[in-house]
């Protein structure tokens, strides 16, 4: 047999001659076999592809290979643990001896459930969009599987039959498998199944320790596919639903972007006709006795230049759009459509999908009668802010089995489409000349507020209610004027006049999440979103932004039909403060109910903080950090400048060395050891994710991060070297230092209790503060971040380092020492530069940013930092400076009452021989 048929891929031996030898290799060459199984083709595929041996290369425009994506699944335990998505793709194809069979090469890949949409971390853009992370249980299985396969197509049935094996599992497993695919070439609507199987076939292991069949349901993506039964009812005239609407409707003269539209408009509500109480309104065919779904989205197939589509319509009752994720058979209807773009609305057929509880490989096509039709509307409005609208329904009679009673679906309301022609018509504002007058009109306020068409106008913000309960939103135009406002990630975001005067017309969504029993009115809305579009009219003048709202209530009977009601009796006031505001002004307002107590709609007085910072706020902030990286690293720097200068001084004067505190060196060396070794947040970032999240990036704060790090360990180093001199000179005497090392231990004696007292001291203010059961607890919901024990602890870690000459003080208290252990330059320029950060904070909240990022020079989670604090931290250095000075001038007692003075005191005198001691003391 020659060696280049697929009947076994099995090794096989036979003379051949050199002719022979160079022809084989040029046929393998072409054939291109990359894998090697044990499995016969033969044996497995002749049933169903009879072999044929390969002649050469097929031509890449002669055929559109094989290939699909996101199809379902069964089956496969226990390799497969859960739903996974499939896709295979042809990767190489040959001709073959009999016409119309074509050898192909290719891959069949499993990709486990985890999926995600990214959202852009824009900061002028914040929680726009949301970030959603989906991830299925863990129940076994592996991340991704991928099967290297050969074999065979049949172009006149479709038929493919392969063989191949796993690959590329680094667990060690591995199986010999065979595919069977059906694969229509010429598919119509109700033929484009794609149905298959997946058989372990493995010869080297007991069969028992093979998988499950697996069976592969998708849809095929063939171009050549035939829109006939949607060509057909077009002509027929039974999408005419919507004709008559060509002025209210907007048009596209390239089909993608209805598509993009469609797509990006997410999922769509569904809402159910009166009729659907005693009809059938079930799309998934369930009939009326379950609960009907919510839900609807449009997942694409395909979307031709020339208007032609194909859909998934997926049904749920989640308003997550679930178009990454595999379809489910049971839960979709498969259908095609056409843009009609004289009459401006697009028309689908759908069909249910039969069979698929049994076997997947028996799954149809079937029940075609579902008729769609949808359209963009050319204008929005308070009461109606949805982009796509669009409605269901069946061509059969009210008494034919399958009959589906009419359905109304419209794309989520205040959307982030922004569709090339369309505009907001204000129906309301005339309405509020009467409510707004008075705030409009109010009291002249002085200093410059945001412009209407000013991305300040956007916030985030909290929400509370008259119980104290909390929510958090935000607050974001729709349009100003007759412009929209723009979203960067929106393919048509419109561009934005940023002129502006007098009194501007402006839309508004205001959407908020409640997180524990919020309750408005008498309605608990615990785990529900509430999204209140206004619209309404703002004063640059004034920053006053008034406005009328309309809540959509959701019934609370859903069995049969979602009818919703509209409540519009809601005023919505906001107040901007001025964008030169230094006092912590920050955006405020509030949301009221017009109606009656008595009424069931009614809800009490809503207020709204905004927790999010203006443009000016943030380039301010962002200047300020930039002056706060460069301080630390000036202050480090200095800090091992001085360090050097008292290694200088000590090398110069070695004699005295040994009157300098070992408490005091090993306070400061630990307070650059404790920070490298344990990491306290990088040193000077009090919490990296909220500032990168602000800048955009990190890149620049971690490199600043790296300088610091580097100066911190060499400013270690040298502290450390300068408390092993210290040590050094102690312990390498002949006990005659021992009076010194007395002095010390006192030192630590006193200082101990003093530092253990002051944490414990920290700690119970630490706990009184977090069972302090008051406004101050509530304070953390509108931004004020309570502090952890550990940060308590650094702070008091802080207090410390800033009085760490107070070791050095009662050393000299103690042993009456005068001698100039200390140079000038070290005491008082170390000092200096751990005062300076408070003087620093007392500037920062004098003149500082309303929007406070947390600080890295002068950082609060560092030490105690307050204007009492500062004040009465900068006046204790100073007093330590004095102090020193006058010990190291008159003596270690110096400043005490002369009865206190008589003590022992060291001198030094001349050396007479090696064994006198260097040191007398002398009684005074």
């Amino acid at each position: 047999m020659n060696p280049a048929s697929l009947p076994n891929y099995r090794t096989r031996v036979f003379p051949i001659n050199p002719l022979l030898g160079i022809s084989f290799i040029f046929f393998f060459s072409l054939s291109k076999i990359p894998i090697s199984t044990s499995i016969p083709y033969a044996q497995y595929c002749n049933d169903v592809v009879p072999e044929s041996i390969s002649v050469g290369p097929l031509s890449k425009d002669k055929y559109l290979l094989p290939h699909f994506r996101n199809a379902y699944q069964t089956g496969g335990n226990p390799i497969l643990g859960t739903q996974y998505s499939v896709s295979f793709r042809t990767q190489n194809a040959y001709e073959t001896r009999t016409p119309g069979v074509v050898r192909i090469e290719g891959v069949l890949s499993f990709l486990g459930p985890r999926f995600g949409v990214f959202t852009p971390g824009n900061s002028t853009r914040r929680r726009l969009l949301r970030m959603i992370n989906y991830r299925a249980p863990r129940r076994g299985g592996i991340r991704s599987l991928r099967f290297r396969l050969d074999g065979l197509w049949s172009l006149a049935d479709g038929k493919i039959c392969m063989a191949g094996s796993l690959t590329g599992v680094k667990s060690g497993i591995s199986y010999d498998v065979g595919f069977k695919l059906n694969y229509p070439n010429s598919p119509i609507l109700n033929s484009s199944l794609v149905t298959g199987t997946l058989e372990c076939l493995d010869t080297n292991r007991d069969i028992s320790s093979c998988f499950d069949k697996i069976s592969i349901l998708g849809l095929s993506p063939v171009d050549n596919y035939e829109y006939k039964v949607v060509d057909r009812e077009n002509e027929n005239g039974v999408f005419g639903i919507y004709d008559g609407m060509e002025n209210a409707s907007l048009g596209f003269d390239f089909a993608p972007s209805l598509c993009k539209a469609v797509r990006f408009a997410g999922r769509f509500e569904l809402e159910y006709m009166e009729d659907c109480r005693s009809v059938n309104c079930d799309p998934l065919g369930g009939g009326s006795g379950g609960i009907l779904p919510g839900f609807m989205s449009f997942n694409g197939i395909v979307c031709t230049n020339d208007g032609k589509v194909r859909y998934l319509l997926d049904f749920s009752n989640s308003s997550y759009n679930g178009r990454q994720l595999p379809f489910n058979p049971s839960t979709v209807l498969v259908a095609e459509g056409l843009w009609n773009g004289t009459k401006k609305h697009l028309d689908l057929v759908a069909c249910r999908i039969f069979n698929v509880k049994d076997t997947l490989a028996k799954a149809s096509l079937g029940d075609c009668s579902i008729r769609l039709s949808l359209r963009l509307p050319s204008t929005l409005s308070l009461r109606s802010r949805s982009t796509v609208v669009g409605q269901m329904w069946s061509n059969k009679s009210v008494n034919d089995s399958g009959y589906l009673g009419r359905i109304l679906f419209e794309s989520p309301r205040n959307g982030n489409t922004r569709l090339e022609g369309l505009r907001y018509e204000y129906t309301d504002v005339g309405h509020l000349n009467k409510s707004c007058r008075g705030k409009i009109t109010g009291k002249h306020r002085k200093g410059t507020y945001p412009s209407g068409y000013s991305s300040d106008m956007r916030f985030d913000m909290t929400v509370r209610n008259g119980k104290g309960q909390i929510a958090w939103g935000y607050s974001s135009p729709l349009s100003m004027g007759d412009r929209f406002y723009g979203l960067g990630e929106s393919l048509f975001a419109v561009a934005v006049n940023d002129s502006q005067s007098g009194i501007l017309n402006i839309s508004y969504v205001l959407s908020f999440n409640p997180v524990s029993d919020f309750k408005l009115g008498g309605e608990e809305l615990s785990m529900k979103s509430v999204e209140i579009s206004a619209e309404g009219i703002y004063d640059a003048e004034t920053g006053v932004l008034c406005m009328r709202g309309c809540r959509h209530i959701e019934s609370r009977s859903k069995r049969y039909a979602k009818n919703e009601s509209l409540d519009c009796e809601i005023l919505i006031s906001i107040h901007y403060p001025p964008l030169s505001a230094k006092d912590g002004s920050i955006v405020k307002g509030s949301i009221e109910s017009n109606r009656n107590m008595s009424d069931p709609l009614h809800f009490d007085r809503i207020e709204l903080f905004a927790n999010s910072i203006s443009i000016l706020q943030a380039d301010e902030s962002i200047w300020r950090m930039d002056l706060e990286i460069t301080m630390v690293l000036i202050s480090n720097t200095l800090a091992c400048i001085f360090v050097v200068v008292q290694l200088f001084h000590v090398k110069k004067y070695p004699d005295v060395l040994p009157f300098i505190s070992v408490v005091m060196m090993t306070v400061l060396t630990l307070a650059h050891m404790i920070p490298l070794v344990l990491n306290f947040e990088a040193l000077f970032v009090s919490n990296r994710n909220r500032q990168n999240v602000f800048l955009g990036s990190g890149g620049w704060l971690e490199v600043n991060e790296v300088l610091v790090r580097v100066i911190t360990m060499v400013a270690f180093l040298l502290q450390f070297r300068l408390l092993q001199q210290t040590w050094s000179a102690r312990v390498g005497g002949d006990g005659s230092w021992n009076r010194l090392w007395v002095s010390d231990k006192k030192v630590l004696y006193f200082s101990l209790p003093l530092y253990i007292g002051g944490c414990l001291l920290a700690w119970f203010v630490h706990l009184w503060k977090n069972s302090y059961n008051s406004r101050l607890l509530h304070l953390r919901h509108f931004g004020v971040q309570q502090q952890s024990f550990w940060g308590d602890f650094k702070s008091f870690a802080g207090l410390v380092l800033d009085g760490f000459l107070l070791p050095q003080i009662m050393f000299n208290t103690f042993c009456d020492s005068k001698e100039r252990a200390l140079t000038p330059l070290f005491y008082v320029g170390t000092t200096i530069v751990r005062l300076l950060p408070h003087g620093y904070d007392l500037y920062r909240a004098a003149h500082g940013s309303t929007w406070d990022f947390g600080g890295i020079y002068a950082n609060p989670r560092m030490d105690y930092y307050s204007t009492a604090w500062d004040i009465t931290i900068s006046c204790g250095g100073v007093m330590f400076i004095g102090l020193i000075y006058l010990q190291q001038r008159f003596g270690g007692r110096c400043f005490l009452p002369h009865r206190f003075r008589g003590s022992a005191a060291y001198e030094k005198v001349p050396v007479v021989a090696t064994t006198e001691l260097t040191t007398r003391e002398v009684i005074s």
